[in-house]
């Protein structure tokens, strides 16, 4: 053995601080980008927001000069390949702001989508009810314990006697324990006559009796009573043939009663649970301009940020290099970090929305039916990034247009190839099968195997299997459950 040296020569993918940064600005949603900014903020002094109508904001440059306001050239994209462009003295003084159309105040493509919550929960609903009540202090107090059992969709789930165990201990007599019980009962039903009709049932069988019953009586009501008491399985599996045979009644009682039961609530507390809105704030809207589909980033969804101006100004001063002055440096240089990768964020998402639009043309200008194939590469070699950055991009990130708002990742899917050897997007296929099941005779549904005949008249090769797994992602149910009497 004996000893060497070698000279070898390797390349490797470094990731810095700021292209770490930028990598992970990009995957984060907008909510979260702003809860990621805030934090910045708290952390950062030479960081914060460009609020309208404040002074505007100097850089100071080498000389000590003030520039205002300089712009830089737009980002082209986060690429994990990618290197930080531009000096290190880029955007001392630059307010993020740019980039994005102004919007037309008479717009109202975007709906803001505000939902306000029921105003009276369940039990303030019912427990006023209680106190218009001629009952004794004891069933009131029993009552307004059941109210407090109820879920949210107004229905007792537990059992009595597992209720009554949370009234007593186990060292009480079985005596007590049926009184109890008996006076459960007996307020189970002062709150079943309780508004809305329906309430306290537990099970949905009850539910739609309890709402028939508080229906004046007419021979539709009494044969929907029979059908919900004794046939609901077969009204479920629409087995119609059975039902008429068993209450001897002809199709037209059978539609009436069926159209009655229809009419009935089967979660009767629903309307007054509290409504969990879930806001959605679109990265970029799309609107057609002279024939063409143009895509400009949200202002609204967009952070406005500069170098905060005092302590620049100290960091001016002081370029000693001692200690304090460092670390203004640095933190500096993390808001100027900060400040471009948000910048080039949304740069990139504005560019790589803008050509899945160019793609998706059709789906803007006929809907659906339109969508055709695209998958992440052939948006990738568009414009120059890595397929995995435009799954970042299109991650949690909403486009609004005329015909909703929508994730980007919408506008890619799988295709199946037609008879003519192209390629079809499956949302349209999802979107043909809506159109000819929405279409079709109730009385003669069409199955599985007839809309893939269907389609491949039109010259779309789908087989019977593929059509029965797109109708369940639709929520479309089965044709025997489809048939109507």
């Amino acid at each position: 053995m004996k000893q060497g040296l070698q000279l070898r020569l390797s390349q490797h993918l470094a990731l810095t601080p700021q292209l770490q940064q930028s990598i992970r600005l990009l995957q984060l949603s907008t909510l979260e980008l702003n809860a990621e900014i805030d934090q910045a903020l708290q952390e950062n002094p030479l960081l914060e927001r460009d609020d309208p109508g404040e002074p505007p904001v100097f850089a100071l440059g080498q000389t000590g000069d003030a520039m205002a306001h300089q712009q830089q050239p737009a980002a082209s994209g986060a690429d994990e390949q990618g290197e930080s462009r531009g000096g290190e003295d880029e955007g001392w003084g630059m307010s993020f702001s740019s980039g994005a159309a102004q919007r037309d105040p008479n717009d109202d493509d975007i709906d803001s989508g505000e939902t306000q919550a029921a105003a009276t929960s369940l039990r303030e609903h019912l427990g006023a009810q209680v106190g218009l009540t001629q009952m004794g202090d004891r069933e009131r107090a029993l009552v307004a314990f059941l109210i407090e059992a109820l879920d949210d969709d107004g229905y007792l789930t537990q059992p009595l006697d597992e209720l009554v165990d949370l009234l007593v201990g186990p060292e009480d007599d079985i005596e007590l324990r049926e009184i109890l019980l008996e006076e459960l009962g007996i307020a189970l039903r002062h709150l079943q006559n309780f508004d809305p009709p329906g309430i306290g049932a537990r099970n949905a069988q009850e539910c739609l009796t309890l709402q028939l019953l508080s229906l004046d009586d007419s021979p539709q009501r009494s044969l929907a009573l029979s059908i919900v008491r004794h046939h609901l399985d077969h009204l479920a599996a629409r087995d119609f043939t059975r039902i008429r045979k068993a209450l001897g009644c002809d199709d037209d009682e059978l539609r009436g009663a069926q159209t009655l039961i229809r009419s009935l609530n089967p979660r009767p507390g629903a309307q007054y649970a509290p409504i969990d809105t879930r806001y959605v704030v679109p990265d970029v809207s799309v609107r057609k301009t002279q024939g063409q589909w143009l895509v400009s980033l949200n202002r609204d969804a967009m952070p406005r940020l500069r170098i905060n101006r005092l302590y620049a100004d100290i960091l001016q001063r002081h370029r000693s290099g001692n200690g304090s002055s460092a670390g203004l440096a640095g933190q500096l240089q993390e808001a100027k970090w900060l400040i471009k990768n948000v910048q080039q964020r949304f740069d990139t998402i504005l560019r790589v929305s803008q050509a899945i639009v160019d793609r998706q043309r059709a789906f803007f200008d006929h809907g659906e039916v339109a969508m055709r194939p695209l998958t992440l590469r052939e948006i990738a070699e568009t414009v120059n990034l890595h397929e995995s950055t435009i799954s970042r991009v299109t991650t949690q990130k909403y486009l609004a247009s005329p015909r909703g708002i929508f994730e980007l990742k919408y506008f890619f899917g799988s295709h199946v190839a037609t008879d003519t050897g192209g390629a079809a997007s499956s949302t349209a296929i999802r979107a043909l099968i809506k159109q000819l099941v929405g279409a079709e005779n109730g009385k003669k549904p069409l199955s599985d195997s007839r809309l893939a005949e269907i389609l491949g008249e039109q010259g779309i090769v789908v087989a019977r299997r593929t059509v029965a797994k797109y109708r369940e992602l639709l929520g479309i149910p089965p044709v025997n459950l489809r048939k109507a009497l």
